[in-house]
């Protein structure tokens, strides 16, 4: 089959599906998946599970499977997220396992060659019949970054190294001849790479909230995922939008992440979220707080703020409350302009079959999902 026939009709990646409210599932592939603490969690971080959740949430109809990018854990008694899966054979893996959710490879540009990753992102590619996505990091971890034998670049520099790197990526997707790169960070001869993505290009996600990040994710991205601590907050992160049309002529969606905390009683979804901050890894928060005060502008405002948020939410904006609560908050954030939300929570496989059977109808009712 030519590269033009393999183009001709292209599928649709789920994330760009139609529904208002897209959902996915995040970090199940690290241990303490997003919350850092002891809390009682039937929670491992093994194959068997992270299969089972996924499968779960394709089973779902959920948009996204994500997870985290991590080469070593921070420290505490529960050296949070020390143990995890290299996220493109996980990806691999779900997409061979899974029939209609989009499977996602987080990437630190810095840590894979473009040439390699524009491969592997081929490959997943096949693998899922057009449903691979890459969420795109530049490194903020330092102790990460220097286990590959360098130093870490100055932040805005690392969003120069992506695009460039990025560039080189599209470049292989899209060019049927060999071709030559020369730029600030890559020198490059004879560059080529068959076959082509099944889609035009896989779906491209990135987090970062900074100016360059922001920048960087407007000219790039299809959807740019906000940290969202405050719900009034959320209008800030809409900048993207604007920044996306005005200067590079393309539309960006917006989405976000959350704790989602969800029990038949109010009384008893605090009484869990209690439960996660009196088991706290306090040691392991701080030391995440610590890097990302050092080296991601990214987060620099919430530095000051009660570590709860960290413990409890991976420093966003946790969901809590019974079913109806819960609907009430994801239409919140819908009003205020996301898109999409990738959950997480204390007890995946468990909290996954209840906010199937409790929470999905109450969407549907609500018109954020159909």
């Amino acid at each position: 089959m030519s590269n033009s026939q393999a183009h001709a009709a292209p599928r649709i990646h789920p994330l760009m599906n139609d529904q208002k409210l897209k959902l996915g599932v995040f970090g199940m592939n690290c241990s303490n998946g997003l919350i850092i603490s002891e809390a009682p969690t039937t929670f491992e971080m093994t194959w068997q599970q992270a299969l089972q959740i996924v499968t779960k949430a394709d089973q779902m109809g959920f948009e996204i499977a994500l997870p985290l990018g991590r080469w070593r854990g921070f420290g505490g008694k529960t050296n949070f997220n020390g143990t995890s899966f290299e996220t493109y054979t996980f990806a691999a893996a779900m997409a061979q396992a899974t029939k209609n959710i989009g499977v996602f490879a987080t990437s630190h540009v810095s840590t894979v060659h473009p040439v390699v990753a524009a491969k592997q992102a081929a490959t997943i590619d096949h693998i899922s019949g057009g449903r691979f996505g890459i969420n795109l990091v530049m490194g903020w971890f330092r102790p990460e970054m220097e286990m590959f034998g360098g130093s870490m670049r100055e932040h805005d520099l690392r969003y120069a190294y992506g695009d460039e790197w990025l560039d080189i990526v599209q470049r292989i997707w899209s060019t049927d001849e060999p071709f030559d790169h020369e730029g600030q960070f890559f020198q490059l001869k004879g560059v080529q790479g068959d076959p082509k993505p099944l889609q035009q290009r896989p779906c491209l996600i990135n987090a970062g909230t900074s100016g360059a990040g922001m920048d960087f994710a407007a000219k790039n991205v299809d959807f740019a995922f906000a940290s969202v601590d405050k719900v009034e907050n959320i209008k800030k992160f809409m900048a993207v939008k604007d920044i996306a049309r005005s200067k590079y002529h393309r539309n960006v969606g917006v989405c976000a992440s959350a704790l989602v905390i969800a029990r038949d009683s109010e009384d008893e979804a605090h009484a869990v979220y209690q439960s996660i901050l009196e088991h706290g890894d306090w040691v392991a928060a701080k030391n995440m707080m610590a890097v990302l005060g050092i080296e991601s502008q990214s987060f620099n405002e919430r530095l000051a703020k009660s570590q709860e948020k960290f413990v409890a939410g991976y420093g966003t904006n946790a969901l809590i409350g019974t079913p109806r609560q819960i609907v009430e908050q994801l239409q919140v954030y819908s009003e205020q302009g996301l898109q999409g939300v990738v959950l997480y929570f204390l007890d995946y496989v468990k909290e996954l079959d209840y906010f199937d059977q409790k929470i999905m109808p109450l969407l549907r009712e609500a018109g954020l999902r159909h």
